[in-house]
């Protein structure tokens, strides 16, 4: 097996899907004190302010409450919502005592109408209990590297040592956003899920204005407490590209992200990176080479700048064993940006190669047949 690096290279591979690229803008004047937005396909910060400083994020804390609701599984088996749990003090889905709901349902109840008793049911339905769900986002959190991060509550109510930052939120967010049902729930308007008893139809409305305000929008969720003030984290897309905006205390937080969101799309362009093809030996193979090709097209939204710092480190085997068919994984291509791993792209064969059958020689054969002579006769006598 043999890797091979390229880097400097690859600039001249990088092919522009859209108009030419331009600097980013100056950073417009936002209310916010901590903002921050990324490129949620590379997790470059594009925009901050105060992103790494602690603050109260109210509800949007429930991103990862909705995350690891999501990852535990079950998300249609039909359950009583705990009837301490959905004793809580602000936002509602409306859960009643004796309720039969779904995780998937919480969910909804969660994103959307910032339900706190949605938030609390699904913790202690996962964990047992709040503090135990809180174990949970912290362990989680750590994992993705959200270094300023400790939470306290599922649902974001104001409790001592409960805080983030910006920049960790737009860390979670990224994360969140690969689960294909959170981005579905989150970028919904409204909602028509099940719950009660017995359960009954019910359409809940998410709370984010700036789905019908900005275009593009995505998601992703508001927060609001006394201590935290007006939160906001929102994902958006335009030609290709996705941005994530976070903003903590921010008195007019939908025109910063409007603002925000605007400024950052400026210097955005979507690439498509040209993965190389390489030739491998076959040993023992009724054809003497294997192509190996990418197994799918790779694009990526990124700034002119990015684009000159991506590089690709290619694993390659130097040869393969017959028989091989089309399709078998035979390598990989790992895309990095500064040395980062972005994304990872398998390298497959491009066609088959049957196992060669092992040719007799002529002393082979006539070995063959006197021994099969030899044998008959002793038989006959």
């Amino acid at each position: 097996m043999k890797i091979i690096s390229v880097t400097a290279a690859l600039a001249a591979a990088l092919v522009m899907l859209n108009t030419p690229v331009s600097a980013l803008p100056d950073s417009p004047g936002i209310s916010a004190e901590c903002a921050v937005v990324i490129n949620a396909d590379t997790g470059t910060v594009l925009y901050e302010k105060n992103d790494h400083k602690q603050h109260a994020m109210a509800s949007t804390t429930k991103i990862m409450t909705a995350l690891l609701t999501l990852e535990a599984g079950d998300p249609n088996r039909l359950f009583v919502a705990d009837s301490t749990a959905i004793k809580v003090e602000g936002t509602s889905m409306g859960l009643k005592e004796g309720d039969i709901v779904t995780r998937r349902a919480l969910c909804c109840g969660m994103l959307l109408p910032s339900g706190n008793d949605a938030a609390n049911a699904a913790a202690v339905s996962i964990a047992g209990s709040l503090s135990g769900f809180a174990e949970l986002m912290n362990r989680r959190a750590a994992q993705l590297g959200m270094k300023d991060t400790h939470f306290v509550t599922p649902s974001g109510l104001d409790a001592e040592g409960h805080y983030s930052t910006a920049y960790d939120m737009a860390v979670l967010t990224r994360e969140a956003l690969k689960n294909e049902e959170f981005r579905r729930i989150c970028g919904s308007a409204s909602i028509v899920t099940e719950f009660g008893n017995p359960p009954a139809k019910r359409t809940l409305y998410n709370s984010n204005k700036l789905l019908g305000m900005y275009e593009g929008c995505i998601g992703v969720k508001t927060g609001f407490t006394d201590n935290a003030r007006r939160c906001l984290v929102s994902a958006a897309e335009r030609n290709g590209c996705t941005l994530i905006a976070v903003t903590l205390n921010a008195p007019d937080d939908w025109s910063d992200h409007r603002k925000l969101l605007d400024s950052c799309f400026e210097g955005m362009r979507r690439y498509s990176i040209r993965l190389n093809s390489f030739s491998a030996e076959v040993v023992g193979g009724t054809e003497r080479t294997v192509s190996i090709v990418p197994e799918e097209e790779l694009a990526l939204g990124l700034t002119a700048e990015e684009a000159r710092r991506i590089s690709v480190k290619y694993t390659v085997p130097d040869f393969v064993y017959a028989e091989v068919s089309k399709g078998d994984r035979l390598g990989r291509a790992d895309v990095y940006l500064d040395g980062r791993l972005l994304e990872r792209v398998a390298l497959t064969a491009f066609g088959s190669v049957s196992r060669e059958e092992p040719s007799r020689g002529m002393f082979d054969w006539l070995k063959n047949i006197l021994n099969g002579g030899f044998m008959t006769a002793f038989v006959k006598e």
